[in-house]
């Protein structure tokens, strides 16, 4: 098992791609702890975990706030002893459909503000621990929207920003042994929220939700998009030793975008 004995902290581990990322890496071997403002998803996602045998603890707690995550991390390095792996995955509340000229300025700022915070906050409060090891994988996910795209308010800076901030970081904590590693996806349509967000793309294009897709699907190479368990597989490669030498990466989940 490629995270045997690892302990990955999950941030956002009740959405679609944080309960993914956190079933692969339970899979692998890893203690898992699930992080979210709700309970209920988490305790879905860990009855999933243990049913099959693998190793799930959740908390509620506020990754926009510091204070509460840092006295989460505390909590997990006094109960079970450190801290391998660090995975935001947490919602960034963007409004997709709109023009960037029709959208109030405090709707499109939103995005990038949630996730800059969100991401600082988890990720150096995780580096701080991951240096006294000597060790450490910190994992971020963003979306091809990033490139450019119509009609994605936000979230496409949001993504720039993540991934920007997941650079700096990796430069900054590499000779301290930890790793940051940024997946970047063309979005999975077997994700609610990815769902959801092509119908209203669709419907701004005049299309049908199957169309819209499948015309995002053409200009991959691969002609189709990554699954969520296709992307939670990449997750738990990049978290591994088997790649030790990969940080301040943005490692392309998109079939080939």
């Amino acid at each position: 098992m490629l995270l045997e004995n690892k302990h990955a902290v999950i941030y956002g581990a009740g959405g679609a791609v944080g309960s993914a990322v956190a079933l692969a890496f339970a899979r692998e071997g890893a203690r898992v702890f699930l992080v979210g403002r709700t309970l209920a998803p988490l305790e879905k996602v860990a009855q999933e975990i243990s049913a099959a045998g693998g190793l799930a603890e959740i908390a509620q707690v506020d990754a926009l706030d510091e204070q509460a995550v840092a006295s989460y991390l505390d909590e997990i390095i006094s109960n079970f002893g450190w801290i391998d792996i660090s995975f935001n995955a947490v919602g960034l509340d963007d409004i997709h459909g709109t023009p960037l000229v029709e959208m109030a300025q405090e709707d499109f700022a939103l995005p990038t503000v949630r996730a800059i915070t969100t991401h600082f906050v988890t990720a150096t409060a995780a580096a701080r621990y991951m240096a006294k090891n000597g060790s450490g994988v910190i994992l971020a996910i963003t979306a091809i929207a990033g490139q450019g795209s119509s009609n994605v308010g936000g979230f496409g800076v949001a993504c720039v920003a993540i991934e920007g901030f997941c650079r700096q970081l990796a430069a900054e904590m590499g000779s301290q042994g930890v790793r940051v590693v940024c997946l970047r996806s063309a979005g999975s349509p077997d994700a609610p929220g990815v769902d959801e967000v092509f119908h209203l793309h669709a419907e701004r294009a005049g299309l049908s939700r199957e169309a819209f897709e499948a015309r995002v699907a053409a200009s991959t190479m691969l002609k189709r998009l990554p699954r969520l368990a296709e992307v939670a597989d990449m997750a738990v490669l990049m978290a591994s030793d088997r790649a030790s030498a990969i940080t301040g990466s943005v490692v392309s989940v998109t079939c080939g975008e």
